[in-house]
């Protein structure tokens, strides 16, 4: 099993991006909104590994493994293996398909590592 750990929470990102859009109609000129202000103090003294945050697993199955990692965002640490049954190391996910993941499609992400199982492309996941 290979890990590939990113740096920082896709949805926590994706929610100060929205604040941020939507503070503009009710925040005066060059100020920010009370809410855009408090997610950033928060964001600013988040600790080094983030805690999972409310976030929903994808459905990546039968998706490039490498695309789906670019996918779940900087923040989301992710674990590949290999379940062909031959117990191989996935080095490169990009020459990898998804056939399961953990959690599952449309499941609570409550840890980490997101395990995808994959096998390699053109391989069936029977």
């Amino acid at each position: 099993m290979t890990k590939r750990q990113f740096l920082g929470p896709i949805v926590a990102v994706a929610l100060l991006a929205s604040v941020t859009a939507c503070a503009g109609a009710g925040a005066g000129a060059g100020h920010p909104a009370p809410a855009a202000t408090a997610i950033a103090s928060a964001s600013a003294s988040a600790s080094p590994r983030p805690q999972p945050v409310t976030a929903v697993m994808m459905d990546l199955i039968g998706g490039n493994a490498g695309r789906a990692a670019e996918q779940m965002g900087p923040d989301t640490e992710v674990a590949f293996k290999d379940v062909s049954g031959k117990g191989r190391s996935v080095d490169e996910p990009a020459g990898w398909k998804i056939c399961e993941t953990r959690p599952g499609p449309n499941q609570q992400i409550t840890g980490y590592p997101v395990v995808l199982g994959v096998v390699r492309v053109g391989e069936s996941c029977e």
